[in-house]
């Protein structure tokens, strides 16, 4: 990466992407448009959108060429072979491994009612009673 294309394709893109947001948020906060900013229900929407605004004007999401030549490195390396990668399995992206603990910790209580939520919830009821 030369420093042209650091320049333009990285640092100015991104510093104009930067812009856009602010610029959209400040659009929000000029029509009133700020009521989803707001996540909790005793947050202000209007002082919410407020923060975000000067908040987004001190973002630098812009990263140094150094560290963007070393990933573009890391990427050539793991696609010439010089450095071993390891694939995830499938059935760790799936929640198998989540119903084969519960199982094994659980194993009294039936399989319909081995979801995380129900889980967390008897834990919280078993720490309350104790």
């Amino acid at each position: 990466m030369n420093w042209i294309e650091y320049y333009f394709g990285h640092c100015w893109m991104t510093g104009w992407q930067s812009i856009r947001g602010s610029f959209r948020i400040w659009s929000d906060l000029m029509t009133g448009n700020y009521k989803d900013y707001a996540l909790m229900w005793y947050d202000d929407p209007y002082e919410e959108c407020v923060d975000w605004f000067w908040g987004s004007l001190g973002e630098d999401e812009v990263l140094p060429k150094e560290f963007l030549e070393y990933l573009q490195q890391m990427v050539k390396d793991m696609d010439a072979g010089k450095v071993k990668t390891y694939p995830i399995p499938f059935d760790i992206m799936t929640n198998n491994w989540i119903q084969e603990y519960l199982d094994s910790m659980y194993p009294d209580i039936p399989n319909n009612c081995k979801t995380p939520i129900v889980m967390d919830e008897l834990e919280e009821l078993n720490v309350e009673d104790n």
